[in-house]
């Protein structure tokens, strides 16, 4: 895994603790509408996403054939006026979370996807095999961890949103 891959991973996951440290349970647990997720519900989503994403790739290097897709525009994931609807597999729990149990679940996330990533012995091997992602289709393997941060930018931009209107509320 390239240097910047790792140092996307870990600026993204350290932008998201920040944003969400400061809130108050109720800020946390609060939804600011009837079909809409609470910041809780977003980074639960993150965590869910994280684990099924280890499992993918872990899937994926398992595989013997398969072939070397081409690469896909997943930075387009950013574009938030695209909606995407979440697998149920990584829909989140409809049940509260305290702050930082949520940043302990995701802390428990991220160490399994790096610890599973050190055992890959010839990354190059990423960028060879791929497995179908549910917005993207085939998507290389390297590519999939690339997501994990870019999904997570997504989401951040949307945890922002959802202060803003929180704070307009109150």
């Amino acid at each position: 895994m390239s240097k910047s891959v790792n140092d996307n991973l870990y600026e993204t996951r350290n932008h998201l603790v920040k944003e969400i440290t400061v809130l108050s349970y109720d800020q946390f647990n609060m939804r600011p509408g009837m079909n809409k997720w609470s910041i809780a519900q977003v980074c639960h989503h993150l965590v869910l996403v994280e684990k099924a994403s280890t499992k993918a790739i872990a899937w994926g290097l398992k595989e013997i054939d398969s072939t070397q897709k081409e690469r896909k525009k997943i930075h387009l994931i950013l574009d938030r006026t695209k909606k995407i609807k979440a697998p149920k597999i990584v829909e989140p729990d409809v049940e509260l979370f305290e702050v930082q149990q949520i940043i302990d679940l995701l802390s428990d996330s991220r160490k399994e996807l790096m610890t599973f990533l050190s055992t890959v012995e010839d990354t190059s091997i990423l960028k060879e095999k791929s497995v179908k992602h549910p917005a993207f289709g085939e998507l290389p393997l390297d590519q999939w961890i690339e997501m994990i941060y870019l999904h997570e930018q997504r989401h951040i931009e949307q945890i922002k949103e959802i202060k803003l209107l929180l704070d307009a509320r109150s």
